[in-house]
């Protein structure tokens, strides 16, 4: 894969699950979600998201199943085990029998507990130890294996780039066991045991959805509240040593909730086309990173973002298409995700229909937009792109 506009041919999606009615007024922040969603809703509201993809001919895999199916391997069942259960919050002897106990479980089970997790009251009582201050000090709902509600958000925890995979280094608490669950997938499931890896899980924090493959060779990688500086630059070694990338543009945006991630300040809508907060685009800037031929990298900048992503991807400009001509409708498209499309071939994308002044501009730039319900499934702050992990796209010609 070497864009983020070649004609998109296989997604992975993660359909909500119980993980969400998990959220409760106590936790979600904690879980890094700004309301608690209608759980049906966002259900019905997904379904109808991954319809469209399958209306235009996109192979939609769905992580619940690829997961199920990668634990029947007696490997990734111990793996997801091991992920499940953390001796150092449960203590030795809780942890011990959790994991006895999920030994014996099947590989549908467990997924379910993977991603939905397990409170203290869930916990099975017949192999639980008589003295645990862990389990007596804890409220029988708090959780023994955390939920992971944003399993919704696929962009961020793997990303293709050519035909390799990239396992994110996941910044926030709520979010880091979801590496293990993806690394299992792609390291046991018949469909993907045998792809090449292009960063590691274990690496500085880079999350997917700050990494643009904005040309055949070119990538930008946000940087703020989610990816660091060592992240984009391990991930720049890494293309590099791969010969997948000859140009890294590093990105930094503001660390606030409402630009969490690059893609939340601009997405690929064509070849050489960008929808873009109009408060981010004079602002912007990048730090280009490519090899010296020497083993290490040549870091140049900063300089205008647009420009240097022009340069890199050998056009003379990017066209721009502004999220509202005034500031408070770019303002409220951008956090309701009015810049985080996702393009499913060169000039045509999914956004959320609640966009409009956004989608009309990008109608108006001769951009087919195929709008998609959003208001549950927006509450964890993410759009049509979060919501996708692109595996398979038509290189661009």
């Amino acid at each position: 894969m070497d864009s983020e506009v070649g004609r998109l041919r296989t997604v992975l999606l993660h359909r909500p699950g119980n993980e969400l009615k998990r959220l409760t007024p106590r936790n979600n922040d904690q879980l890094l979600f700004d309301s608690i969603p209608w759980v049906d809703r966002a259900q019905q509201e997904h379904d109808e998201f991954a319809e469209v993809l399958r209306g235009r001919g996109i192979e939609v895999l769905l992580l619940a199943d690829v997961l199920r199916e990668a634990l029947t391997d007696a490997r990734a069942h111990a793996a997801g085990v091991h992920a499940a259960v953390d001796a150092m919050r449960l203590g030795e002897e809780l942890a011990g029998s959790l994991r006895a106990d999920l030994s014996t479980v099947d590989a549908a089970a467990l997924a379910e507990v993977l991603t939905s997790g397990i409170t203290f009251e869930e916990l099975p009582a017949s192999r639980a130890p008589a003295a645990s201050l862990v389990r007596k000090m804890h409220h029988p709902h708090d959780f023994a294996v955390d939920p992971l509600p944003n399993l919704l958000f696929t962009r961020d925890s793997s990303i293709w780039i050519g035909d390799r995979v990239a396992i994110s280094s996941l910044a926030m608490p709520a979010r880091r066991r979801e590496t293990a669950l993806l690394d299992l997938v792609y390291a046991y499931h018949p469909r993907f045991r045998h792809a090449a890896r292009a960063y590691g899980a274990h690496s500085a924090p880079v999350e997917g959805g700050d990494v643009m493959l904005l040309a055949p060779g070119v990538l930008a990688v946000g940087i703020g509240e989610r990816t660091t500086p060592a992240g984009a630059e391990s991930l720049a070694r890494s293309v590099f040593a791969d010969h997948i990338a000859h140009t890294v543009l590093a990105v930094p945006i503001a660390q606030a909730r409402a630009t969490m991630h690059l893609d939340t300040v601009c997405t690929m809508v064509d070849r050489d086309a960008v929808v873009m907060y109009p408060l981010a685009r004079d602002s912007l800037v990048a730090y280009a990173m490519r090899p010296d031929g020497e083993g290490s990298l040549r870091v140049e900048g900063p300089e205008p973002f647009l420009q240097a992503a022009a340069d890199a991807m050998g056009i003379e400009k990017l066209r721009v298409i502004d999220t509202g001509l005034d500031p408070v409708t770019a303002e409220r498209e951008q956090w309701d995700d009015g810049n985080n499309t996702l393009a499913l071939a060169p000039g045509v994308v999914v956004g959320y229909e609640r966009n409009v002044e956004t989608n009309a501009r990008l109608e108006e730039a001769g951009i087919e937009v195929l709008p998609i319900a959003g208001s549950e499934l927006g509450s964890g702050r993410g759009g049509p792109r979060c919501m996708s992990c692109p595996i398979l796209r038509d290189a661009l010609t």
